[in-house]
């Protein structure tokens, strides 16, 4: 089969590989039929996490039909299944998944010892993302292997479109996630840092769950577009001052919750002056991360809010005003996402009309082109802003 293959940092390769095959009797093959580009491929493309060997197969945004399915999984699926899969790979049996924590699952990842050494403590079995999450291959590919696949899968109906579901298995609970952990009131005000592809679903799902305004802050011009398009009030901070126009939005008093939707692989300063010195910081291996959003949401939020994080943070940052958090009284909520937690309630919304995920994309294209989209999307080139790959 076709796939997207890793050969060393940036360079990712359309190459044959071999097949996949039912290694347990809980597993499914499926035909992929769409998947995607994500943001956090690229911190792989760039070779800022590691554990990432020459051959593995990237993507973790997929969905497919299903074409065989393990003895073990055949009660939950059957051949002919249209299913998307959940990016976080989940038992259904451990205690976390037994409470919902499906993106902590204490089974699916196969080098959890490893993980629990760099990270700290192991994430679930991811796909497409590196030894420390298991080492399974992605879905930027024309087939998949779906371990656990009982239980890690979302069914969906054939009346709506691969592109108005696809992003069941990340973007869109990612967003919801972030958004949902904040605990929104309708008296709110809820600041979006970072309008791509995750930001535009969390800005969508701040509107959704009632904030009385959403401010998102970006520097491109087709993103804060389409965050304005979203229901957002838009902040070019190249163009002006975060701070200031933050304090005019709430009377001076900040807003009640912050989320980054940015994470650790930021190339351009989000209104903070030391950005340069933390890029410095993390070249010289003084922390693996650049935390100037986390920074600034620290200085803004109104004491006693709440701060989101769904961006993808590996490791160390350095100089957070812990003391000014602590005694703002603020609370911390981040995370990968627990997929399947929300999905039911998303793909309710989605055939509702509630909300409609495809407004995210702005390239269509064959998989053998997946190479040169990373270059297009690192690069915000021809005005991009997601990629849905067709194998």
């Amino acid at each position: 089969m076709k796939a997207l293959v890793w050969h060393g940092k940036e360079d990712i390769r359309c190459d044959d590989v071999s097949d996949p095959e039912i290694e347990h009797p809980r597993d499914a093959i499926i035909r992929v039929t769409s998947c995607a580009i994500c943001g956090s491929d690229l911190h792989l493309f760039h070779n800022f996490i590691p554990a990432m060997e020459p051959g593995d197969i990237m993507g973790h945004e997929m969905m497919g039909e299903v074409l065989e399915v393990g003895s073990e999984a055949s009660g939950a699926l059957k051949k002919g299944d249209r299913i998307v899969v959940p990016f976080t790979i989940n038992c259904g049996q451990c205690e976390q998944c037994r409470r919902g924590n499906f993106s902590v699952c204490e089974r699916t990842n196969r080098n959890k010892e490893m993980a629990d050494k760099v990270f700290g403590h192991a994430t679930a079995g991811l796909f497409g993302y590196t030894h420390l999450t298991g080492g399974y291959p992605g879905g930027q590919a024309e087939y998949l292997r779906v371990p656990f696949a009982d239980k890690t899968h979302i069914k969906v109906p054939d009346s709506l479109t691969d592109e108005q579901v696809l992003f069941l298995g990340d973007i869109f609970p990612t967003g919801w996630q972030a958004a949902a952990q904040c605990d929104i009131e309708p008296t709110d005000t809820v600041v979006v840092w970072g309008c791509g592809p995750v930001g535009q679903m969390t800005i969508r799902s701040a509107v959704l769950l009632g904030a009385r305004q959403v401010v998102a802050i970006d520097c491109i011009p087709e993103r804060l577009s389409m965050a304005e398009a979203g229901g957002a009030i838009t902040i070019n901070f190249d163009e002006e001052s975060v701070v200031e126009r933050l304090n005019e939005l709430t009377n001076g008093k900040g807003p009640e919750k912050c989320i980054d939707a940015v994470g650790m692989e930021s190339h351009v300063s989000m209104g903070q002056p030391d950005t340069l010195l933390d890029r410095a910081k993390q070249v010289v291996m003084l922390e693996s991360d650049r935390p100037h959003v986390l920074r600034e949401m620290i200085y803004v939020c109104r004491p006693a809010g709440i701060i989101s994080v769904p961006g993808v943070y590996s490791g160390l940052v350095d100089k957070i005003p812990m003391g000014m958090a602590m005694n703002k009284g603020l609370s911390f909520r981040m995370g990968q996402t627990h997929v399947r937690r929300w999905t039911d309630d998303l793909l309710r919304r989605i055939e509702e009309g509630q909300i409609d995920p495809s407004f995210v994309i702005t390239h269509t294209v064959g998989l053998e082109e997946g190479p040169e989209m990373y270059k297009v999307f690192r690069d915000k080139q021809d005005s991009c802003i997601k990629v849905v790959l067709k194998p």
